[in-house]
């Protein structure tokens, strides 16, 4: 290794984990805003494979105005009802604490962590006026990328949030890992540093240290914490092995992975390993959520067992699909959640751990994990509900969609 890249190393590895706080330093202006989105076309385009078809527009905003933006955005991804039926279910995995108020936390953690962003919506990059000159090519790099992105795939549609939350993570991995692949390009364009396993692994080690000193993500729940860098990290993971494997700069609607599973380890991504779909074979004005967790937030709930500070993704579990559900009842929600393995290994380790792993129940409340057939797979189902709740005689069933 030169000099020459060992400090270029250096620079990336200071620069890069901090690029998105955003630490005031002096005022942009809009010209010199523009300016600088003018002088990046032609790197974000180099560094992408991809030439802009229109050009971007940007503008200044406020720290305030960011909050707004999010707090509005949190709104519509997570009406009241999913809100409680998504912080429900994380409480009775063990995931959040009661006390915790995830609405909240989830604002303050991104409002911590933006400095700059693309809405696909007003098609207009946005950036901070107090963010620090310093960082703000890196920033307003990775932006671009997701503006180029949105002129080749349709952003908007594809980040809806549609009763899938391991399909959205996905896909989110692509388009955040993509941007980060590609805005260290552009702070490179004399070396390829991102194909240097050397580098990349410090730079991983390097972006959890300095995320660990933000104050809001360092007191936030594993599963938060890991859900906020599993974009960055292991989507940009999957897209440094996109462009060692494909000839396509980034994939079309029709490649993109379907589960974190395919994330994690693209082998199952050629493999065409693709997520067995559950469905509850009844419906209940009870119901208040249904979700499916995939390889990413089983990985993280057999992490917090563990007392992990992290989560590892090294060795996949052999998931097939999954689907849980939130059920309102007089003493509590209760949650049930259905699982199936590739294998009956698979499912055995499976229930091990999760029923290792719930030691204790809540107050009011008894846990089961058994072992179940679902349509001919072998399946885990774990119940986790009050010791009067209604269902425990007869539990909602799931089946494998067509």
């Amino acid at each position: 290794m030169t000099s020459s890249v060992r400090a270029l190393w250096i620079l990336l590895l200071l620069l890069l984990p901090l690029a998105c706080r955003g630490e005031p330093r002096s005022s942009l202006t809009p010209e010199r805003l523009g300016a600088l989105v003018d002088s990046l076309e032609s790197a974000v385009e180099a560094a992408v494979g991809l030439p802009f078809t229109g050009p971007v527009r940007s503008e200044l905003t406020t720290r305030e105005a960011v909050q707004a933006y999010l707090l509005d955005r949190l709104m519509r991804d997570f009406p009241t009802e999913r809100m409680e039926g998504v912080q429900g279910a994380y409480r009775l995995l063990g995931l959040l604490p009661d006390s915790l108020d995830l609405e909240k936390l989830l604002l303050d953690l991104y409002s911590e962590q933006v400095a700059g962003y693309y809405d696909p919506e007003r098609e207009t990059l946005y950036a901070i006026e107090t963010a620090d000159p310093s960082q703000l090519r890196l920033i307003m790099a990775h932006e671009m990328v997701h503006a180029l992105q949105d002129q080749y795939l349709p952003l908007d549609s594809l980040m809806v949030l549609s009763g899938n939350g391991d399909l959205v993570a996905a896909t989110q991995a692509v388009l955040e890992g993509h941007a980060t692949v590609a805005s260290i390009r552009v702070l490179t364009p004399a070396a390829d540093v991102v194909a240097t396993p050397e580098f990349w692994e410090t730079y991983r080690r390097q972006v959890r240290t300095q995320q660990r000193q933000m104050a809001v993500f360092a007191s936030a729940p594993l599963v938060l914490r890991e859900a906020l860098v599993f974009p960055y990290l292991e989507g940009a993971e999957f897209m440094r092995w996109w462009s060692e494997n494909r000839a396509r700069p980034l994939p079309a609607p029709d490649e993109l992975p379907v589960s974190s599973e395919q994330v994690l380890h693209p082998d199952r991504y050629v493999g065409h390993d693709l997520p067995v779909a559950l469905a509850y074979a009844d419906s209940s004005s009870e119901v208040l959520h249904e979700d499916t967790l995939g390889e990413l937030e089983i990985q993280i709930l057999l992490a917090s067992m563990r007392g992990a500070d992290e989560a590892s993704y090294d060795q996949a579990l052999g998931w097939g699909g999954d689907r849980y559900r939130v059920s309102r009842s007089p003493t509590g929600l209760a949650l049930i959640w259905y699982s199936v393995w590739d294998g009956v290994p698979q499912a055995d380790r499976a229930q091990r751990l999760l029923r290792d792993g719930f030691v204790t129940p809540r107050p009011g409340y008894r846990f089961t994990v058994d072992r179940v057939d679902i349509g001919g797979l072998p399946g885990v189902r774990v119940i986790h509900a009050p010791i009067d709740w209604s269902g425990w005689a007869a539990p909602p069933s799931v089946g494998v969609r067509p």
